[in-house]
């Protein structure tokens, strides 16, 4: 049976993203991004990919990358989850490079797992794997089109882009046009991705590369949102404790002490199942099942987390300076990202041949 406890290893893998985000990434400052032009911290994806080595982990070490597998870019993720880090760790480190794995394009996979360039697949970030997806048009060499909703298609370098003739194409980031559009989720932006006769390097079939970076995306996702949830349920906690009303601490108070007891129940059963998502992607057995059970059961949670971490800080938790606005946007965003709960318990009702009456 797969041990899914973390192993000293990947507990000091945590310990080092943790030391690293809290210099990088705390809450004022990730605040203050969000309200910029500049939302991606640069300087925190270049300490994490050039400093650490972090945006290679899944990239086998002959192809320039660490050789690790997806339990490590799972822990990477839960820390990034738990501090809403506003880096293209996701879209590049793992969707991008999940796609160019499945392809022949060893130059570009180690350009990224380097940390030189960051890439992004140009497919809308609420597509499910295994469903349908926009693509553009290939016409005498070179690629028409709109794509819409690309996550942080704003701070790649290259875009991994899907055509008509099934093929999947590099294109150079600054031959598009890249249009920021409203995002919710004010650290993972979307843009809008024009091609206008584009030249596109040719690097293999789409259908096969897309499904295994959706898969990856939104097996290792539900990590991202586990370390959010865990957060919430973590700063509420401590936030009860030294809040006080009727000179006692709040979180003495028996409703709340339920409240809690819940979520800590759902926050621990998330991190089973993400763990088990990881743990399936990384050894190749059940992976489907694996992903569309933890993608089922994750967004209703770190939803619930992010609002009841919001409404437990009361007058606090309602104001811009407090994160927690930050964790609930995520939260929300991830909850359609990869597709929704309800599409993944429908796959999941056909993997497991369980239809509905």
């Amino acid at each position: 049976m797969t041990d899914l406890l973390y192993s000293e290893e990947e507990e000091a893998l945590r310990a080092a993203v943790r030391d690293l985000l809290a210099d990088h990434c705390d809450a004022p400052g990730v605040i203050a991004r969000t309200e910029s032009d500049t939302p991606h911290d640069r300087e925190a994806w270049k300490a994490l990919a050039d400093g650490m080595g972090l945006a290679g982990l899944l990239v086998p070490e002959v192809k320039g990358g660490q050789g690790a597998t997806h339990r490590e870019a799972a822990v990477v993720l839960e820390e990034l989850g738990r501090a809403v880090a506003p880096v293209p760790y996701l879209t590049s480190a793992v969707v991008a490079t999940e796609a160019l794995l499945a392809c022949d394009a060893d130059d570009l996979l180690a350009d990224l797992a380097t940390g030189r360039r960051i890439g992004a697949l140009a497919v809308a970030l609420n597509i499910a794997p295994g469903t349908a997806y926009k693509v553009v048009r290939h016409e005498d060499g070179r690629l028409r089109g709109e794509l819409t909703g690309i996550a942080d298609a704003a701070v790649a370098d290259v875009l991994l882009v899907p055509a008509d003739d099934g093929g999947l194409y590099a294109v150079d980031a600054t031959a598009a046009t890249v249009t920021p559009q409203v995002s919710l989720d004010l650290t993972r932006p979307l843009a809008t991705v024009t091609l206008d006769g584009v030249p596109g390097r040719l690097l293999g079939d789409a259908e096969p590369a897309v499904r295994r970076a959706l898969t990856a995306g939104a097996g290792l996702l539900t990590s991202e949102q586990f370390g959010l949830a865990d957060w919430a349920l973590t700063e509420t906690v401590r936030y009860l404790k030294e809040r006080k009303q009727f000179n006692r601490p709040v979180g003495g108070f028996q409703a709340l002490k339920h409240r809690l007891a819940q979520l800590w129940l759902e926050v621990v059963n998330l991190r089973a199942a993400a763990r088990n998502a990881a743990d399936a992607l990384a050894n190749g057995e059940d992976v489907e099942v694996a992903v569309t059970v933890a993608q089922a059961f994750a967004a209703p949670v770190a939803v619930h987390a992010a609002e009841e971490a919001l409404q437990l800080h009361g007058g606090l938790g309602m104001t811009w300076e407090h994160p927690a606005h930050l964790y609930l946007k995520r939260a929300k965003a991830d909850s359609i990202a990869y597709g929704t709960a309800g599409a993944h318990r429908e796959a999941l009702a056909g993997l497991v041949d369980l239809q509905a009456p």
